[in-house]
C-alpha cells in the first residue's frame, strides 16, 4: 500500500487486514472497505457510515492492490522497451502516464535512451492537461504526457 498505493497509513491497514483475517476471511471489497475504516482512527467511532471514508485514501488503496495483482510497472516497463525496439529511426513513442510510479519509469528510460544517444526527448518537462480540459473531463487531473523520439 505505500509502495504502490503511496498511502501514510500502510503498516496500519496491512496490520488490519492481517488481523482480520486471522479470524476469517476477507471475500468482498465491502469487507476490505471496513477493515481500512477500522484502521483509520477519525472512522472509528461507531456511527460513522463506510461511505465517509475518505475517497482518496480508498482509491490509493484499491490502485496499489490493483498494481501489484496484474504487476502492471513490469508490464509497462516491458511493453515500452518492446516499443521502442520496434521503432525505426525518426519514429516516435508517445506515453501517456496516471501514475507517479508510471510516469518515473517512462521518464527514466527516456531519459538513458537521451543519454546513449539513442533517442532525442521531444518533451523537456510532460505535457499535462489544461484546467479547461481538467474541467471538461477530470479523470485527466493527473495525466503526463511524454516523447521521443528515435534517433
Amino acid at each position: 500500500f505505500y509502495k504502490y498505493g503511496e498511502e501514510r497509513r500502510s503498516r496500519r491497514i496491512a496490520k488490519e487486514i492481517v488481523k482480520r483475517r486471522q479470524g476469517k476471511k476477507i471475500k468482498t471489497t465491502f469487507e476490505l472497505v471496513e477493515v481500512i475504516k477500522n484502521a483509520s482512527p477519525r472512522h472509528r467511532k461507531p456511527g460513522i457510515p463506510v461511505h465517509d471514508i475518505g475517497y482518496k485514501q480508498l482509491a490509493r488503496i484499491f490502485q496499489a492492490l490493483r498494481i501489484a495483482v496484474n504487476d502492471e510497472l513490469d508490464s509497462l516497463k516491458e511493453g515500452v522497451n518492446k516499443a521502442w525496439e520496434m521503432l525505426s529511426p525518426g519514429g516516435r513513442l508517445v506515453v501517456i502516464s496516471f501514475h507517479s510510479l508510471e510516469d518515473r519509469i517512462i521518464k527514466n528510460f527516456f531519459k538513458e535512451e537521451g543519454k546513449e544517444k539513442k533517442g532525442k526527448i521531444l518533451t523537456k518537462k510532460p505535457i499535462t492537461p489544461s484546467e479547461k480540459e481538467k474541467k471538461e473531463n477530470p479523470r485527466s487531473r493527473s495525466a503526463k504526457l511524454r516523447a521521443i523520439e528515435k534517433i
